[in-house]
């Protein structure tokens, strides 16, 4: 179905409740990984945040918005969220606090 066929709010609505539903499994999956992160830094002596590695992030965030024609400025806003909350997931992790 095209978005353009959408003609009524239930139908919209529907769709957009689906796709929230697809977003928060993929934000689930990225959890996962960011678990196996923290395990890797570990090995290998890395602490939770690398300052560079964050900006390459953000700025491959907004680099894909602005190819979708999102703002990429809202997107980056976004993902410096997502990539604190990652850090602090590590950062929990590396200081002994584990599932």
């Amino acid at each position: 179905m095209q978005i353009d066929d959408i003609w009524d709010m239930a139908t919209l609505r529907a769709h957009i409740d689906a796709l929230d539903e697809q977003l928060v499994g993929l934000l689930a999956q990225r959890h996962a990984l960011i678990a196996r992160a923290a395990k890797i830094k570990e090995q290998i002596g890395l602490p939770a945040r690398i300052d560079d590695r964050v900006e390459e992030v953000v700025a491959n965030a907004g680099r894909h918005a602005a190819s979708r024609g999102l703002d990429p400025a809202l997107i980056e806003n976004i993902w410096r969220q997502l990539v604190e909350a990652a850090i602090a997931q590590e950062d929990r992790y590396l200081n002994g606090d584990r599932p």
